[in-house]
């Protein structure tokens, strides 16, 4: 099959093996680049039962993967929505743990300053000592208060196997998507990893060209229309979580004409009024926000794979599904059946067979 031409960063979420961890990963890809693995912090956030805290914003260790020139070829991190296969109450590993605080820029602050490297007890203090402050150890935790102690961040262990799950995240690849891919998930395979219970593929497509209202305008309403079927094309996998339907007002606001012949910034600004969150089956936030490094159109309706061909077979329908947003006249709306729309989308004869098979 024909590999895809967009610029586009892939979420793949796996789980190592017993006794085996992302770090391994990590390294098992360096290694056959000739190049290094090394510790990082990535962010992460999760939902809180605490009242008057509605997210929790982690720290969470992962391993970036350089080749022999010093390019990054993967980072491999926890995903915190993978439980399923873990026993939790196994001892945490002495050298792993998380941050968590209540304020991402508080997190920003420990990224901008604190060492991936050092162990729990002492990760923290370059923070603690910008705060004029001590860091109180408690059992399994490490507190750091403001002086008016206020908490800012804390260091804790991790519960049992959290070092196990791995979403392995590539950079932008421009050529070559299948073989880039195939050669990190067959390093993933020498090594035992598998497909957890709660796994999906993510495709970021980079959102240059999409920057656009009526572009816009034209992926909204095709993938409002299309969503619930585009679901079942794809077999999204019913145990993921942190999905959601395309929200009803971002419909109703890009549907008009009004919005569509808005200048990008003007669209982005009217759009901005209403608070857009990436926990949906299209993530429009960091296409909106242009946020530095992630200027992208999320896609997290895949299932989980280690089949290469077939995650660039899912990027490659969505691709043409872009590509159909762009060229589609003005005023154009996406055909009311979804066999009708796939029939009118530029993808190759035998792509478009299988689809509508």
């Amino acid at each position: 099959m024909s590999d895809i031409g967009w610029k586009t960063g892939f979420e793949i979420e796996l789980l190592a093996p017993a006794g085996k961890s992302r770090r391994d990963l990590a390294q098992a890809i360096a290694q056959k680049a000739g190049g290094h693995a090394k510790r990082c912090f990535y962010p992460q956030s999760e939902p809180s039962v605490v009242e008057g805290t509605p997210v929790f914003e982690n720290l969470i260790l992962g391993f970036n993967a350089y080749d022999l020139k010093g390019d990054l070829i993967a980072t491999c991190v926890d995903d915190l929505t993978i439980r399923h296969d873990l026993d939790q109450m196994r001892e945490s590993l002495a050298d792993w743990y998380r941050i968590v605080s209540d304020d991402a820029r508080l997190l920003r602050l420990v990224m901008a300053q604190c060492d991936p490297d050092a162990d729990r007890q002492s990760v923290l203090l370059p923070v603690a000592d910008l705060f004029g402050t001590d860091l109180v150890e408690e059992d399994d935790l490490v507190r750091l208060a403001d002086s008016m102690s206020a908490p800012i961040a804390l260091a804790a262990s991790l519960p049992g196997e959290r070092e196990r799950p791995c979403e392995l995240i590539t950079p932008p690849i421009e050529v070559n998507h299948r073989e880039r891919l195939q050669s990190l998930l067959i390093a993933a395979e020498d090594l035992g990893f598998s497909v957890p219970v709660e796994a999906a593929v993510h495709v970021h497509f980079d959102a240059q060209r999409l920057c656009n209202a009526q572009v816009f305008s034209h992926l909204v309403q095709a993938l409002s229309r299309h969503g619930p079927q585009l679901r079942r094309l794809v077999s999204t996998n019913p145990n993921c979580v942190r999905l959601a339907p395309v929200p009803t007002w971002l419909t109703k606001v890009t549907k008009t004409e009004a919005f569509q012949r808005m200048e990008w910034g003007d669209a982005c600004a009217l759009l901005k009024e209403n608070k857009l969150s990436k926990y949906c089956d299209y993530n429009f936030l960091n296409l909106v926000h242009a946020f530095p490094g992630k200027n992208t159109f999320e896609v997290r309706i895949f299932p989980g794979s280690m089949d290469a061909a077939q995650i660039v077979e899912f990027a490659s329908l969505f691709e043409a599904i872009l590509n159909w947003c762009i060229d589609a006249p003005s005023g154009s709306k996406p055909e009311r059946r979804l066999k009708h729309f796939i029939a009118a989308l530029p993808l190759s004869a035998d792509s478009k067979q299988k689809w509508l098979r």
